[in-house]
């Protein structure tokens, strides 16, 4: 709690005491009843008058503060000055307990602005010495200490440590590092010291885009948050001309009716109108509930830009994935050797000492495959034939790796294979000693994520790839996506999403999900873009609408299921809210309803509806 809510508290606590003090003492009428009532009620709501005088100085009466005043001040003036108090009490506490529940939702996001570095760490003349990570240039050699946070983006020079994520990906699984590796800032290090040479400059990091996201997240309104928005500013206004009607029509038309006009009885049933018709559940609940449901998503490592595109992923349909990078891992490996006529692993350590000189992807697949270090001073006459593979000589036995051109050119008989990847056959002393299968292998995560969202609702899943066509469905048949479509080029996908987004209804939306720098004129053509962002290109991020930290294809599930229920919790509100008032209104014109009745129908129904808000916050994992 604040100082703020702390003080609050205090005057709510005071004013019970005097208000339980009056109701058991004998108090007697007249004016000192009055003077002994506007204690409790000056101490709970001198503030609440404040701030209805300061609006109708700047012109801008109709707001709650002044409903508040104008019944209460009212209900005083009349003799009720029990009610009056209590209503002002009330609507208090919940001002109190919408505050606190505002306070939690952004706490959960104050969580993640604790990736804030304060400092960065550099080698100086007199050991280490802190600076502004601002003043940092690319190419600097930083240090990070256990305990400390990554300041800036770069790769690890030395040392090795496990990192702590947590407030990046929203797992609690550390990550290891070493000599080689990427590393992104907000990570805080866990144990061991790190040299990092810096690839970015802070204000480019990945802590700064986070943090800018997440400042940035609350000027992108909801069609929900605009109706609401629009409908207060009439709303309010209206019930007040409906009030002042309520307490001086009926008496008139009773008055020419030549009967009693019961000029205090309307007044009353207008005050407790005003009361009843506060907008407040509306005005704090909504943009509760998608504050809570934006703080929920970034504590599970979604980062979503705005609350109009949290509206729109809860009415996708349509989820469109890259494949390279998104839904396998872009990274070739071997998995498979196949018709070999030597041990596997002794063809594997052939081919990784033949490829050992080249820095392809192939050649390092190999050598990872194989698993043990390398003496490349077993390796002796090294040729590289462009588009077909290498020849050299291993402890003098010749060996040849590559495709079958290279076979076909050495007059080896190369055994065809059935399996889908990329085959590299191997020859060793000019016989065929077998052939290996080396392929971008699905993320483990992926065909889970694809039934999931079926779950969910989704009407259809497609890919869109770059790759050949049987490699493309053979991918696409392993992980249960509906369509795929293959060999084609960045402006090729740009066309595809077009096609699609003529076939959808027009209150469904089209999702793609991509990583790389070429998706990012699709992630800003589709109704909404999703970019794995923790690993992927700036311009992705930049194009998208959410950002998923981790990589993880489970992560679009969580993210439309939050958006979802974020929504559900914003209708929920919405027709409870209005629903509630519209009965209280006819019962108060009636004169069936009464202050007390009031004050649930306006302080009860934003506690309940904030309550309910709250709820967007609880992210279940999957």
């Amino acid at each position: 709690m604040n100082k703020k809510q702390k003080k609050m508290l205090v005057r709510i606590l005071a004013a019970v005491a005097l208000l339980v003090l009056l109701t058991v003492l004998p108090v007697p009428e007249g004016p000192v009843q009055l003077l002994l009532y506007l204690l409790p009620y000056l101490v709970i709501g001198y503030d609440i008058l404040l701030k209805a005088w300061k609006g109708i100085c700047n012109r801008q009466v109709f707001d709650e503060n002044f409903l508040m005043a104008v019944a209460t001040v009212g209900a005083m003036i009349l003799g009720d000055y029990k009610e009056g108090t209590a209503v002002m009490l009330f609507y208090q506490i919940g001002e109190l307990f919408q505050s606190y529940a505002v306070g939690r939702s952004r706490r959960n996001i104050s969580q993640l602005m604790d990736i804030r570095p304060d400092y960065a760490n550099i080698e100086g003349e007199n050991g280490l010495e802190r600076v502004d990570p601002d003043e940092v240039e690319v190419g600097t050699v930083i240090v990070v200490q256990p305990g400390e946070k990554v300041p800036i983006d770069g790769v690890v020079m030395e040392g090795k440590a496990a990192l702590n994520t947590s407030a990046l990906t929203g797992e609690s699984l550390p990550r290891d590092v070493k000599p080689g590796d990427d590393i992104i800032s907000g990570c805080i290090n866990m144990n061991g010291v790190l040299k990092i040479r810096t690839t970015r400059e802070f204000g480019e990091s990945t802590v700064s885009k986070i943090l800018d996201l997440v400042e940035n997240s609350s000027s992108k309104k909801s069609q929900s948050e605009r109706f609401i928005s629009r409908f207060a500013h009439y709303y309010t206004p209206a019930v007040c001309y409906s009030a002042l009607a309520l307490a001086v029509l009926p008496p008139l038309v009773m008055l020419l009716l030549g009967r009693a006009p019961q000029w205090g009885q309307w007044v009353y049933r207008a005050l407790t109108f005003l009361v009843i018709s506060c907008p407040c559940a509306l005005v704090i609940s909504i943009p509760l509930s998608f504050f809570a449901g934006i703080g929920g998503a970034s504590h599970a490592g979604v980062l979503v830009k705005g609350s109009n595109y949290l509206e729109t992923l809860a009415q996708t349909r349509y989820v469109v994935f890259d494949k390279t990078g998104t839904l396998t891992r872009g990274v070739f490996e071997v998995v498979g050797v196949h018709h070999n006529q030597v041990e596997e692993e002794k063809l594997l350590e052939y081919a990784a000492l033949a490829e050992s000189f080249s820095s392809h992807p192939i050649s390092r697949s190999l050598k990872e495959a194989y698993g043990k270090p390398l003496d490349e001073n077993r390796v002796t006459d090294v040729e590289e034939i462009s588009g077909n593979g290498v020849t050299a000589k291993v402890d003098g036995v010749s060996v040849a790796v590559g495709n079958e051109k290279l076979m076909r050119r050495l007059d080896v008989e190369a055994i065809p294979c059935h399996h889908v990847g990329t085959i590299v056959h191997v020859a060793i002393g000019g016989s065929y000693a077998g052939h290996v299968l080396i392929s971008d292998v699905a993320k483990p995560t992926s065909a889970q994520a694809i039934r999931e969202l079926r779950k969910a609702g989704i009407r259809k899943t497609v890919m869109l790839t770059g790759d050949t066509e049987r490699v493309a469905r053979q991918v696409a048949q392993e992980l249960g996506v509906d369509e795929v479509h293959s060999e084609l080029l960045p402006a090729d996908k740009v066309d595809r999403i077009e096609a699609l987004l003529d076939r959808k209804g027009p209150k469904e939306r089209l999702a793609f999900v991509g990583d790389g720098i070429n998706d990012a004129p699709v992630l800003s053509r589709a109704d909404i873009g999703i970019a794995m962002g923790a690993l992927g290109s700036d311009a992705a991020i930049e194009a998208a609408d959410v950002v998923l930290m981790d990589d993880d294809p489970m992560k679009i599930v969580t993210a439309i299921r939050i958006a979802r229920k974020c929504m559900r919790i914003v209708y929920e509100n919405i027709y409870f809210a209005i629903g509630i008032k519209l009965v209280c209104l006819a019962l108060g014109a009636l004169g069936v309803a009464n202050m007390w009745v009031a004050i649930f129908a306006d302080v009860g129904v934003m506690v309940l509806a904030v309550l309910n808000a709250i709820r967007a916050l609880i992210v279940k994992k999957l």
